[in-house]
């Protein structure tokens, strides 16, 4: 076997490979044998056609066969001799697969990049310190009651925290506009669910009563429409319901799996979970931090093999978060909108690799038990939960790449600027910033009248 390496541009590799046409020929008529000893034709015993038979029959298709067979082996072979990595698979060119000359054909692929790794040092990020105080705890609690509460219909003006049951049109200029009626719409005041100034406007009205609010769509609306316009709403109050909250007793407490110890058992484990949650929160923002900074100061070149079956993740996980299963079919969805966060992905997982093989990164054995132990630590029979990590492969291998994901966290931030600042719960549990792009999908969601 010959094989000719050339660098075309970037991260392109173009590799010629000649397989010699005895080698060939060989193979086929080995294929040919077992094809004649297998064959039933037509006036000849099994095992009896003769050669040139099967091959007037079958020669053409084994040849194409063989050669196929021979030219995946042979460019894993010169993939090897090259000392090269491939990203993706190759597209094959120019093939010659005549009988009695070498089968001749040019593999063209794109390589992984080579990454020389900026320097740690300059990397500064701000880690968030937060813990749970006891007034954190008593607002949870007053927000799990008002989750639960149970509404009775009364008599009165409506107030801020009432459930108000109401018919409404919107106008703009003396016009209905698209998106803007309701009929038999619930609706808790207070809630922030319809843009600034419909709830606050409904305050002070009883059931039977009709009261015009007038409104202004927010500048950044997602309708262009509507965007910055000034509408009105006439509005019909059905009902108005006030809410009764459920009491601190043991029916309440059950719901949340706390079967006993009363209310300060309950109160423990309202507390424990809000620390999981704002150190998860706060360890996520902290990841995210240093993962921006890492592509902000490694450029890398992307094989475009990769950020192609990046984009085919993307659209699959769309599809499935949709609910579409096999009615959509993924390729509908155009590339552009996902190539932004393919490249991203695939940047941050090539400069990962890069940091996990330059310092000798491991999945540390007791990080990964202490990571499980603490996932079952929530689950009734903790035990189960430990056991079935550990004798399914696939879920042990998620949690080893988390773990492997953290202490390359780590290697980074031993040689980062980290400031501590200090942030209360409720603010540090809040999402980071999203992207423009992700901005738009979710507000595409809403419906046209609300915010």
């Amino acid at each position: 076997m010959q094989v000719t390496l050339e660098k075309t541009s970037g991260l392109e590799r173009r590799m010629r490979i000649s397989v010699p046409a005895d080698q060939m020929d060989s193979k086929v008529d080995e294929k040919l044998k077992q094809t004649a000893g297998q064959v039933k034709i037509k006036g000849f015993r099994p095992g009896k056609v003769p050669m040139r038979e099967v091959k007037r029959r079958f020669g053409e298709g084994i040849r194409q066969e063989v050669s196929s067979e021979v030219m995946q082996t042979s460019y894993a072979a010169a993939v090897q001799e090259q000392d090269v990595s491939p990203a993706g698979m190759p597209q094959i060119e120019d093939v010659n697969m005549e009988a009695g000359k070498d089968l001749e054909f040019t593999a063209v692929f794109e390589v992984f990049p080579e990454i020389e790794l900026a320097d740690f040092s300059n990397i500064s990020v701000e880690k968030i310190i937060s813990s749970v105080t006891d007034a954190d705890v008593e607002t949870m609690i007053g927000t799990l009651r008002d989750q639960r509460a149970e509404f009775s219909e009364v008599e009165r003006k409506c107030v801020d925290g009432d459930k108000v049951n109401i018919d409404f049109d919107g106008f703009l200029d003396g016009e209905a506009f698209d998106g803007g009626k309701g009929e038999g719409s619930d609706l808790v005041l207070g809630s922030g669910q319809m843009i600034p100034g419909f709830e606050s406007g409904i305050e002070g009205a009883s059931k039977g009563d009709e009261v015009d609010v007038n409104v202004t769509f927010p500048a950044e609306y997602q309708s262009e429409e509507l965007a910055g316009k000034e509408a009105v709403f006439k509005i019909k109050i059905n009902s108005v319901s006030a809410s009764e909250l459920p009491e601190l007793n043991d029916e309440f407490f059950t719901n949340f799996g706390v079967k006993e110890g009363g209310l300060e058992a309950f109160k423990t484990e309202v507390r424990s979970n809000m620390e999981r949650e704002v150190e998860a929160a706060t360890e996520g923002k902290l990841k995210n931090l240093v993962m921006d900074a890492l592509i902000e100061q490694n450029s890398v070149d992307l094989p475009k093999a990769l950020i192609d079956q990046e984009v085919d993740r993307l659209r699959q996980e769309a599809v499935q978060q949709f609910g579409g299963g096999n009615n959509i079919d993924p390729s509908m969805l155009p590339a552009e909108m996902f190539t932004a966060q393919a490249e991203k992905r695939v940047s941050l997982g090539l400069i990962v690799n890069a940091i996990v093989e330059q310092f000798e990164v491991k999945a540390d054995d007791d990080k990964v038990k202490a990571m499980i132990e603490k996932m079952a630590s929530s689950y009734e029979d903790p035990e189960q939960i430990v056991n079935f990590y550990y004798s399914n492969e696939q879920q042990l291998s998620q949690i080893q790449n988390l773990v492997l994901e953290n202490q390359v966290i780590d290697t980074i931030l031993d040689k980062a600027t980290v400031t501590d600042v200090e942030q209360e719960y409720d603010e540090a549990i809040k999402p980071a910033p999203q992207t423009p792009m992700a901005d738009s999908d979710d507000a595409s969601e809403d419906e046209e009248a609300e915010s």
